[in-house]
C-alpha cells in the first residue's frame, strides 16, 4: 500500500512539469504551422534542400509511423509490454522527425496546388482538411498517453489510447494518401 502511495505521489510531482510541458508544446507546434502556411513568404528561407525529395520522405514516415502504431496495438493485444513501448516510441519518434522535415519544407518552397478536378479535387480536399484538423490533437494526445504509460498509470492511458489511437493512425494514412494525391504535382 505504501508503494503505490509513493507512486501517486511521485506522479502528482512529475505532473507539474510534464503536464505544462505537454500543454506549451500542444499550442506553439501547431502555432507555428499554421504561420508557416498562412504566411509563407515571411517565413521563408531557402536552405538548398531538393524540394521534389521532401514529400516522398514525409510519405514514407507517415506510412512506417502507421505500420509501427498498428504494430504496437499487436503488441500490446498479446501482453508484450516492451515490445509494445517500443514500437510506440519509435512511431512518436517518426512522427517528430516528419514534423521538423515538414517545418523545413514550409520554409524551403512555396506551396504547390492541387490540380485534380470533379470528384477526386473533393475527396482530395475532405482527407487534406481532416487531415490537418485531426493533426493538431494528436500531438497532446500522444505525449499525453506515452507519460501515462511511462509513469504507469495504465488507467488513464487506456483511456486516452481509446482516442489517440484511432485519430494518430488516421493522420498518418491521410499523410500517405495527401501524398499520392499530390504526387503528380511536385
Amino acid at each position: 500500500m505504501g508503494e503505490i502511495r509513493e507512486l501517486k505521489t511521485a506522479n502528482r510531482k512529475s505532473d507539474r512539469v510534464a503536464i505544462p510541458v505537454i500543454i506549451v508544446l500542444s499550442v506553439l507546434v501547431p502555432v507555428a504551422v499554421a504561420l508557416l502556411i498562412l504566411f509563407p513568404d515571411t517565413f521563408k528561407a531557402d536552405m538548398g534542400i531538393e524540394r521534389s525529395t521532401l514529400p516522398a520522405f514525409h510519405a514514407i514516415l507517415n506510412g512506417t509511423t502507421a505500420f509501427l502504431l498498428l504494430l504496437g496495438l499487436f503488441f500490446i493485444m498479446r501482453k508484450n509490454i516492451a515490445a509494445h513501448r517500443f514500437s510506440m516510441m519509435a512511431a512518436f519518434g517518426l512522427s517528430a522527425v516528419f514534423l521538423v522535415s515538414y517545418v523545413i519544407s514550409k520554409l524551403n518552397a512555396d506551396p504547390i496546388p492541387y490540380g485534380g478536378e470533379g470528384f477526386l479535387r473533393g475527396l482530395y480536399f475532405f482527407i487534406l482538411i481532416s487531415h490537418i484538423l485531426l493533426s493538431v490533437p494528436v500531438l497532446p494526445l500522444a505525449m499525453l498517453a506515452i507519460y501515462r504509460g511511462f509513469t504507469q498509470e495504465y488507467a488513464r492511458h487506456r483511456k486516452l489510447v481509446r482516442y489517440t489511437f484511432p485519430i494518430w493512425l488516421y493522420v498518418a494514412v491521410t499523410g500517405v494518401l495527401v501524398y499520392l494525391f499530390m504526387q503528380p504535382y511536385y
